[in-house]
């Protein structure tokens, strides 16, 4: 029996029973068994889930932190052998190793959380499903366990039931079904078991079909389980979901670009230093102190101090801070590398309803006879203005309506969107849907129908009774015998009739969803079930429509002059989403780029419909619809897809596929959505947002971030912050960086200049070689109090004013070859510093020291490179702007932060000087002299930047 795969909305009632095998009376036990054993059980499948072990263990798979771990279990080995040799530094290397490791494992720990909060998506997924159904079996009606219903079951569902398997209806009373989670679209879909198709569909055309996740808000229906489990199409969704592999960040895989190169340079590094000491070592004595151990130590050394040990932790911290601030314009970040993806985003793709839109189903014209003769179409503001003109179509639209609002927040508690539309309506004019019912009670109601899809109320009302009707536009029509103008009621001619035809095409075609009134006096006895819509009184229409969020036109215009793309994919329809893109400045006619995007949002603004000016344009942007992305080939879609800023009318796997392209195409894409269907291409996006009031539990665990106000504005905030905490982690690096350049090239060519010495038979202060420029815990030092506290105040820096002008491009590498270039220099200039320094100790100033003749040098290269690496974070602010330049931000933390540094430094060396500690620190007393001297040159690398700002080489 091949059951799988098969389109049901395109077979016939009579065929889909045959094809099961069953009838009316359902499945008999027996084969029921048998299909259970055949087919499983109508349960989701989940792939098995990573052990926390695991997940531990992959936050230390960056080459960074496998850099890191291994120069801390260096640190901590050489220390215990140094204890072993009776060395009195030996604790240096023990500090080192565990500061090291004490950084990793923060991180890892974060990282791991991290994991596990996000790894719920499939288990939100199976919440979703009905517990129990009400099916029929053996030609008895019993309730069971949704998970035990087998293919060809018969299932009953009525209003408020969750539907528990794709059914095929075989019968049909009144029913509507939301199949939000499915499509994304709030409205419920009219269903009838009796339609027929022979053509491909998208899931939210199939009036015939039932989809498993979906709600009853009206009527009833009886339907045969077409599908079930993982072949129904909430099924299909967790496939998509298991097959999704977490996506590897932006700066994940800068940061691990960035160790790759910092571990070659450190292993360049460490090369050179070996083949010279042990080349050196040769050629002298083997009783000499420079030892084999010595330049092994100092290869390790130069190699560990090529990585940033600050940079992970300081990253870290920014980013967390960043997501702090995010979650008080109710943006709440899940894991936290997506902060820094934000400000990297070259693409939107943004969901319509909710999102782009207010999600809220709203009458933004109204019109009555006289209107629609004249063909003119008032707005509501207008409207109000005459109140007894449309006061007929107000009181029809709350009297001939089953809905009920929260009056203190207008949404709906009873009923749908299109009815609440009236209740709001009436509230615009300042009339009381409760009052007005009371003030005239209904008598009789004729129900909607899918059929006649018209619904009729009886009232008391001005002293007469009178009969309301509402409902689709043409069908009213056809009842129609009468119009009511300001002359009067008439006979409803022709003319008329075309006339008011044409005015629904017109707002029809502006994707208004058009509702007709009508009343008529009844006078007679009523008898129930009889037809009263006879003899109506045309008085007007009403178009409504999910209007387009206000604030978020000038949202997308920020985004298009930030060089972002952005994309509406929407289940609604082709026009309907059309129009919405077009009034929200996503879609201009004759327009491609994002230059004459922004330029023409102005223009359409003004007009309204577009004009002569946008359609001289020859490029144009285009909607595809879900038929049409069906049919073409990914290559196919590759080529069109920079001018498609609207997809229509889209599956949840072609959403996923849209996701893929733009990926293929090198965008870095975020992707907003809220329902079931929407978890997958959440999932595959670099940045996945959800929404937080109308989103699905499914949607927010497979996000990367989720919005607390479901609204557009939030994300171009959250890109804000994004592309800020990117730049400030360029700021950090771009400081690290050339610190660790000056340290590494001042110890390397002290080094190798102590090496040539050496061979040529030279002595120093009584040694075969140069003593040690900076020693391991002066490194530390620098590391921890120059470099890692200032950081924190960079990370914080507030954002260049013209952040969001700048266009979005894809980034491979933190390292482009501007801030490359600044790191050279910056570095080589604190390099020239402290090799100034440490010559001026050693030789020029070498009698207005105290202590050891070794440490002179020493003392003032450390002092020096520190002093001078805390005053250059105030360069680090921009690269342009000067920093006494008003178009600085104001950050008041980093002097602050700076000033902390320089004082914990100067009291370190103090101690060192004049305790007992200089050994470990490796300080001597210094006069006046070369205090001055030293800080001298350490303000020096200030003007140094601030020329280079001057004539732009910076």
């Amino acid at each position: 029996m091949e059951l799988q795969n098969k389109e049901w909305y395109q077979v016939s009632i009579n065929d889909t029973l045959k094809d099961f095998n069953v009838n009316n009376d359902g499945l008999s036990d027996q084969e029921v068994l048998h299909r259970r054993q055949t087919f499983g059980f109508n349960t989701l499948q989940q792939k098995e889930k990573r052990g926390i072990f695991k997940v531990v263990l992959d936050q230390f798979k960056d080459i960074m932190i496998i850099i890191l771990i291994f120069a801390a279990l260096l640190g901590i080995v050489f220390g215990i052998v140094k204890k072993i040799q009776g060395e009195h530094e030996w604790y240096v290397e023990l500090i080192e190793g565990f500061v090291i490791f004490i950084i990793v494992i923060i991180n890892g720990t974060i990282g791991a959380i991290q994991e596990v909060r996000a790894s719920n998506a499939l288990e939100a997924l199976k919440k979703i499903g009905a517990p129990t159904s009400r099916i029929i079996r053996n030609n008895k009606t019993m309730i069971i366990p949704s998970s035990e219903i087998v293919l060809g079951d018969i299932v009953y569902v009525e209003d408020g039931s969750i539907v528990p398997a794709d059914l095929r209806l075989i019968e049909s009373s009144n029913l509507k079904i939301q199949e939000a989670s499915l499509t994304g679209e709030s409205v419920p879909v009219e269903k009838e078991a009796k339609k027929s198709y022979n053509q491909s569909l998208p899931l939210g055309d199939r009036k015939n079909m039932c989809y498993s996740s979906s709600i009853v808000t009206y009527g009833n229906g009886v339907g045969v389980a077409v599908a079930i489990g993982m072949n129904t199409e909430v099924g299909k969704i967790a496939k998509m979901l298991n097959e999704q592999d977490e996506q590897e960040t932006p700066i994940k895989k800068k940061l691990n670009k960035i160790g790759k190169f910092l571990s070659v340079i450190g292993g360049v590094t460490a090369a050179l230093v070996l083949i010279i000491g042990f080349a050196t070592y040769s050629w002298t004595d083997a009783s000499d102190k420079f030892g084999w151990l010595q330049p092994l130590m100092l290869a390790i050394t130069l190699a560990v101090a090529v990585i940033p040990e600050g940079l992970p932790a300081t990253a870290t911290i920014v980013m967390s801070l960043g997501v702090q601030r995010m979650a008080k314009k109710n943006a709440i970040v899940r894991k936290l590398p997506v902060v820094e993806t934000l400000g990297n985003a070259t693409v939107i793709c943004s969901d319509k309803t909710g999102t782009l839109t207010l999600n809220q189903m709203t009458v933004i014209n109204v019109l009555n006879a006289d209107d629609i003769l004249n063909k003119e179409i008032p707005s509501i503001e207008e409207a109000k203005n005459h109140i007894n003109e449309y006061k007929d179509i107000i009181v029809a639209g709350v009297l001939c309506n089953n809905a009920q609002l929260d009056e203190k927040n207008p949404t709906i508690t009873i009923g749908d969107p299109t009815e609440g539309a009236l209740l709001n309506l009436a509230a615009s004019f300042k009339m009381s849907y409760k009052d007005l019912r009371i003030q005239y009670p209904r008598l009789y109601e004729q129900p909607f129908d899918s059929i006649r899809k018209r619904m009729s109320s009886l009232h008391n009302y001005e002293g007469k009774q009178y009969l309301f009707t509402k409902g689709a536009a043409e069908e009213l029509l056809q009842k129609a015998k009468y119009i009511l103008t300001k002359d009067g009621i008439r006979d409803l001619t022709k003319e008329d009739i075309q006339i008011i035809e044409e005015m629904i095409h017109i707002m029809s075609s502006k994707a208004l969803r058009v509702l007709g009134f009508a009343k008529t006096i009844y006078s007679e006895s009523i008898n129930n079930g009889e037809d009263l819509e006879k003899g109506l009184v045309f008085i007007g229409l009403t178009g409504m429509i999910d209007p387009p969020r206000k604030e978020v036109i000038e949202a997308i215009k920020t985004c298009h002059n930030a060089g972002i793309k952005t994309i509406m994919i929407t289940g609604d329809h082709k026009i309907t989403a059309k129009v919405i893109a077009t009034e929200l400045g996503m879609f201009v006619e004759g327009v491609n780029t994002h230059e004459e995007l922004s330029e023409s949002i102005e223009t359409f603004k003004t007009e309204r419909v577009v004009g002569k000016e946008l359609g001289l344009l020859k490029k144009g942007n285009i909607v595809i619809t879900g038929e049409e992305l069906d049919k073409m080939s990914d290559e196919e879609l590759q080529k069109v897809i920079n001018k498609t800023t609207v997809f229509a009318r889209v599956s949840p796997s072609a959403k996923l596929r849209i996701v893929k392209v733009l990926q293929a195409n090198n965008e870095v894409v975020a992707m907003t959505g809220d329902g079931v269907n929407d978890a997958p291409a959440l999932k595959s996006a670099n940045i996945g947002i959800a929404m937080g009031l109308s989103g699905t539990d499914v949607a927010k665990d497979a996000s990367d971030m989720i919005l607390l106000d479901d609204n557009f504005t939030t994300i171009e905030g959250a890109i804000f912050e994004g592309r800020r905490i990117y730049r400030n982690i360029q700021k950090v690096i771009q400081y690290l960086i050339a610190g660790n350049v000056a340290e590494i090239l001042v110890v390397l060519v002290v080094f190798i200049a102590g090496a040539i010495a050496i061979s040529m038979g030279a002595k120093l202060n009584g040694n075969k070689m140069f003593p040690d420029v900076l020693n391991p815990i002066q490194l530390l030092v620098i590391n921890v109090l120059t470099e890692t506290i200032p950081c924190i105040a960079l990370g914080l820096d507030p954002a260049e004013k013209d952040i969001m002008k700048r266009q979005a491009q894809v980034v491979q590498n933190l390292f482009d070859k501007k801030l490359l270039m600044r790191i050279v220099w910056q570095g080589a200039y604190l390099f020239l510093l402290g090799l100034i320094a440490y010559l001026l100790g050693n030789f020029a100033l070498k009698n207005q020291f105290g202590g050891d003749v070794k440490y002179n040098g020493m003392t003032m290269a450390f002092l020096t490179i520190a002093i001078s690496q805390t005053f250059h974070s105030l360069n680090m602010r921009s690269n342009t702007i000067s920093i006494f330049s008003k178009d600085n931000q104001k950050n008041l933390l980093l002097p602050l932060l700076m000033s902390t540094s320089i004082i914990l430094i100067v009291i370190l060396a103090m101690i060192s000087m004049y305790g007992h500690g200089n050994s470990i620190l490796g300080m001597n007393q210094m006069q006046w002299g070369p205090w001055l001297i030293t800080i001298g040159l350490a303000i020096s690398i200030v003007p140094a930047v601030e020329t280079a700002k001057i004539f732009h080489i910076n």
